[in-house]
């Protein structure tokens, strides 16, 4: 099961053995696998079975394993031959979290929430990458096809090179940090365009769509951001095996999120600000029909009034036989239509003119 379509390889795939390996998921639910030596571009790998001579002997750089746990045999080799903690496993079974980085006993343990290929600005287009990372082995897991694990695959594939398994986390978090600010980018770009409709005065058609785009937003910061404090806790003590330039690394992806976080609440602001102008200019209709309306009601009383009376059949009606009374009672009700007109343009008139 592939995360995107291959392209063809190029005519210099064997030059390089990290583009040689068909990107697919065999028997034991490996996606795909690395070999990684520091100085060195990655040695693809042909199977799980294939990393088991590398992770009983690491020989100074460490084996990619990306896992697909929907894949029935995944979850037992891992149990077998991975030797992760329990706390990866039951992360499996949980169900999406915040995104987050945490020390697991001499280990990092990562949640990482990221969208998948078909992400159309739906907020329910999310899915979960869980991540082992300890001295010699890189676990990545999960169940559907995911963008940010993918450019890392195609990274590798490409030559780039990774000399720790914290580097390879450090570059996986960059490329989500980039995925979510394209995201936030797509979503400027819309928000752009229905703000000049909002005030070009077509806010009624673009009221739902903000609404969407706010709960979006929302849950982009609360998935795809990692727990800062939880981050904290884990740069400021990380496992011995950890070099500086690693977590220093850390804290640059940390830093980079931050901007993120920081153009996602603008953006969360602008839609308020667009939302409380277009019930304002909503309101502001409403309130001109209401008005018209009573205005029309107002104005309509003498006459409705008149008709009322004189339909009554009693006797004592007055003009009932003037040869002008027709015409006299249409200048009352005028003349008493126009009074009331009178006032009630005076009344709306602004004060101090």
């Amino acid at each position: 099961m592939s995360d995107v379509p291959d392209a063809p390889l190029s005519t210099d795939a064997a030059a390089n053995p990290a583009q040689a390996l068909p990107y697919g998921s065999d028997e034991n639910g490996l996606i795909c696998g690395y070999h990684h030596l520091p100085g060195q571009a990655a040695t693809a790998l042909a199977s799980a079975d294939a990393a088991l001579p590398h992770l009983r002997e690491p020989g100074g750089g460490f084996v990619w394993l990306h896992m697909n746990v929907g894949h029935v045999a995944a979850e037992g080799w891992l149990r077998r031959h991975a030797g992760l903690t329990d706390n990866f496993y039951e992360a499996l079974h949980q169900g999406s979290r915040s995104t987050r980085i945490e020390r697991d006993e001499d280990s990092l343990f990562a949640v990482i929430n990221d969208v998948t290929f078909d992400f159309t600005f739906d907020a329910g287009d999310v899915a979960t990458l869980w991540v082992a990372v300890r001295p010699g082995l890189v676990v990545t897991a999960r169940r559907h096809p995911l963008r940010s694990v993918d450019r890392l695959r195609l990274a590798v594939r490409r030559g780039d090179r990774l000399d720790s398994s914290v580097a390879l986390l450090d570059h996986l978090l960059g490329d989500q940090a980039d995925e979510l600010q394209r995201i936030v980018r797509q979503a400027t770009d819309r928000v752009d365009d229905i703000e000049d409709a909002v005030l070009a005065g077509h806010h009624r058609s673009h009221t739902t769509e903000l609404a969407q785009l706010r709960r979006l937003m929302v849950r982009l910061q609360r998935l795809l951001a990692p727990e800062p404090s939880a981050l904290q806790r884990t740069l400021s003590k990380p496992p011995a095996w950890i070099g500086a330039e690693d977590i220093a690394h850390l804290h640059r992806a940390s830093e980079e999120f931050a901007l993120v976080l920081r153009d996602i609440g603008a953006l969360q602001e602008r839609i308020k600000l667009m939302q409380d102008e277009a019930s304002a200019r909503v309101a502001e209709e409403n309130n001109r029909s209401l008005f018209m309306l009573t205005m029309v009601t107002v104005l309509a009383l003498p006459i409705n009034l008149t008709a009322g009376l004189f339909g009554m059949n009693v006797g004592g009606i007055p003009w009932g036989e003037h040869p002008a009374g027709f015409w006299i009672l249409l200048l009352w009700v005028g003349s008493l239509t126009g009074l009331i007109a009178a006032i009630a343009w005076r009344r709306m008139r602004p004060a101090g003119e």
